[in-house]
């Protein structure tokens, strides 16, 4: 099946290929077309099978024919391909640059005849790049760093791409025949924010039946590699996929290979050889005899310590808290009670506010955060003090049509450059929670990001943190700050940081999640849902979490509606 993330990128690059072309309205009408379909909580592809996409809010007849085409051809689509062809730049390559859209791109062409990120990166260093008008000095050297940012995301997945992609080849392997064991492992396994190759384990009795089956999957561009117990594919967006067929004494150990970092066995392979063993993805040897090897949780047990989970695996400490039996019990998506950052379509959301908490309550929430953008975030329509009274009328009137649902009312508003709240505290302190973020003024050094989530972490009025450093997996890494700067900040005033479960935000990174841990500063994971299917990114935040040895305690969120209330309180 073609996801639905899959159909809104090509829409985006058709758009963005057309705006270079100077194709005047198309552009926003496949953007909004994008839009709608990254945002649909039903399979565009089964909307299509009944004739429905026209229904779509922005997909029109000639949009509609171009998501049939990429349903027929796998995910592929001709016409962005033509496209492509008929521009005499990689427009991929180029776009993976932060700050460099079509405008910029089609202007660098014609000026400086740059083409791809080797001439990008020529032009820059020369100095050719800093004496366009509209460009300057700043962005020259954004232009630099956004090119080696772009080359190390290069050939990567997000996690929220790479799994379903794993769950789908795991789906057909087991259709093609019996299976005893099947799992993904490598960096999915551990949840890694990103993926470079997706790493399919399997235990079987008819290896060929299910090696034809894996590389003849739709979701295979070409075949790299075929064998009898392993077999490489190439996939339509780019990365590689193995499958690795094992025999059933080798599961364990070979689970625990591929799954571990590098660091992490390596380690491991240490402390066996200190007990006199022989640790290989082929078992735990002690001489020739193989000690352990059918289920991971012999083989640390064996080792002399506990269970480590795939998220931890990553060589941070959390081998000798096994050894010492103090690992922590790390949260479960089952334990998150509320979503504590929500939009609906009163600010840049596409859903109502009872759509919104019926969807939250349809993934077995018990309340949300409604926090819609304050007034100075003009692109997603912010709202002013009188519109927000006029919201909380309008959740006094749904109270009763809930249930036991609640929904708190709150707002995210931005962080201004003196790190002050654009709204004032008379309207602050009638939100139940508060959500501050940076928004605009991103290219603030280490010092002043600092001082402006210091500052407004001091205001009593303010709760929680949102997506701290701002950062876009693969597109922007985000402004630095000083992490024990704003740790301590939190801690004295009793604020959270959140974990932005959007899959392009991972927002904070596990390393930052670690340190709130340490320290005893709480941590929000918040769906930022703009839309109703987008409560399932929680998923993601909370992996998030669980890499940063997140317990239940942890995590402001697990708390019920009421005591998310008092917490709040006690610094307003």
């Amino acid at each position: 099946m073609t996801s639905n993330q899959e159909i809104a990128d090509i829409l985006y690059q058709i758009a963005d290929l057309m705006e270079m072309q100077d194709v005047a309205f198309k552009p926003q009408a496949y953007r909004r077309a994008a839009q709608t379909v990254e945002r649909w909580s039903e399979e565009v592809e089964d909307v299509a099978k009944r004739g429905g996409l026209e229904a779509l809010p922005g997909v029109g007849k000639g949009i509609a024919l171009h998501i049939n085409e990429m349903i027929l051809h796998n995910g592929r689509s001709i016409y962005l391909e033509r496209l492509k062809k008929s521009l005499p730049i990689k427009a991929d390559e180029l776009f993976a640059v932060e700050g460099l859209g079509p405008k910029r791109a089609m202007i660098l062409y014609k000026r400086l005849k740059v083409t791809d990120l080797t001439s990008l990166e020529k032009a820059a260093r020369a100095g050719k790049i800093a004496i366009l008008e509209h460009f300057g000095e700043a962005m020259q050297e954004k232009i630099l760093s956004g090119i080696q940012f772009a080359r190390k995301a290069r050939g990567r997945m997000l996690l929220s791409q790479a799994l379903p992609i794993a769950e789908r080849i795991i789906a057909t392997i087991k259709k093609a025949g019996p299976v005893s064991n099947i799992a993904y492992a490598g960096s999915l396994r551990r949840k890694s924010s990103t993926i470079g190759d997706i790493d399919i384990l399997v235990t079987t009795k008819n290896p060929k039946k299910l090696m034809s089956a894996f590389t003849g999957m739709k979701e295979a561009a070409r075949t790299i590699a075929s064998g009898p117990t392993k077999s490489t594919i190439e996939l339509r967006n780019g990365p590689h996929a193995d499958l690795r067929v094992l025999e059933p004494a080798q599961w364990g150990s070979a689970l625990q290979y591929f799954t571990g970092s590098k660091n992490h066995n390596i380690a491991l392979r240490r402390i066996a050889i200190s007990k006199g063993y022989k640790l290989s993805e082929y078992g735990l040897f002690k001489g020739n005899k193989n000690a352990a090897c059918k289920t991971e949780e012999e083989i640390y047990k064996k080792l002399g310590m506990e269970y480590i989970e795939p998220e931890l695996r990553e060589d941070n400490g959390e081998i000798k808290a096994a050894q010492e039996g103090r690992l922590p019990k790390l949260i479960e998506l089952s334990d998150l009670r509320g979503d504590l950052h929500t939009h609906s379509t009163w600010s840049d959301g596409t859903a109502s506010i009872l759509e919104m908490a019926q969807a939250a309550a349809s993934h077995g929430l018990e309340y949300i955060a409604l926090t819609d953008h304050t007034e100075k975030l003009k692109i997603a329509n912010g709202l002013t003090p009188k519109r927000f009274e006029k919201q909380a009328e309008e959740l006094r009137g749904l109270s009763k049509r809930l249930g036991g649902f609640q929904i708190l009312h709150g707002c995210e508003l931005n962080i201004m450059e003196d790190g002050t709240p654009d709204m004032p505290d008379s309207t602050l302190k009638k939100f139940n929670i508060v959500v501050a973020s940076i928004h605009l003024g991103l290219g603030n050094d280490r010092a002043k990001a600092t001082r402006r989530l210091v500052t407004a972490i001091s205001n009593p009025h303010i709760d929680i943190i949102g997506h701290p450093t701002g950062r876009l997996i693969g597109k922007r890494p985000g402004y630095e700050i000083e992490l024990d700067a704003v740790i301590d900040a939190c801690k004295e005033h009793g604020k959270a940081l959140e974990i932005d479960s959007q899959p392009d935000r991972l927002d904070l990174d596990f390393s930052m999640v670690r340190e709130c841990v340490k320290r005893g500063v709480r941590v929000s994971i918040s769906s930022d849902s703009h839309a109703t299917d987008s409560f399932r990114f929680l998923e993601f935040g909370a992996c998030n979490a669980r890499r940063g040895w997140c317990e239940k305690k942890d995590v402001i969120n697990t708390l019920s509606a009421d005591k998310v209330r008092e917490w709040a309180s006690k610094h307003n």
